[in-house]
């Protein structure tokens, strides 16, 4: 492997580390159905506002998440069309390998 492939693979074992925070997932499966504001994600995720707001900066730094000022509130909502499409393989996925995936004792929290 090239060294190039090696820097390709690291950036990408780090994407999946972002998605694999339950956090950041939440967020993200919420805003699946469009644009929200950081109370809506709070609410829907039962994060804390300081939680929500930090993982919120995390997607929004790693390009994941965009953000809009609509009057004195922030509405954020998925900036790559490629997310979604993402979260909807990874159910597929899982119905048919979540069984193995649960029951994995490798990735334990």
């Amino acid at each position: 492997m090239s060294e190039q492939d090696i820097a390709g693979l690291a950036v990408k074992a780090k994407l999946f580390r972002g998605l694999a925070d339950p956090s950041r997932l939440a967020i993200l499966e919420v805003l699946r159905d469009g644009p929200k504001s950081v109370m809506e994600i709070v609410g829907r995720t039962g994060l804390s506002q300081p939680n929500a707001s930090g993982h919120l900066a995390c997607l929004r730094d790693c390009g994941l998440v965009k953000n809009e000022q609509r009057g004195r509130y922030t509405y954020y909502s998925i900036a790559c069309d490629k997310v979604e499409p993402l979260l909807v393989t990874a159910e597929a996925i899982l119905a048919e390998v979540g069984q193995g995936i649960y029951l994995c004792t490798r990735y334990s929290p």
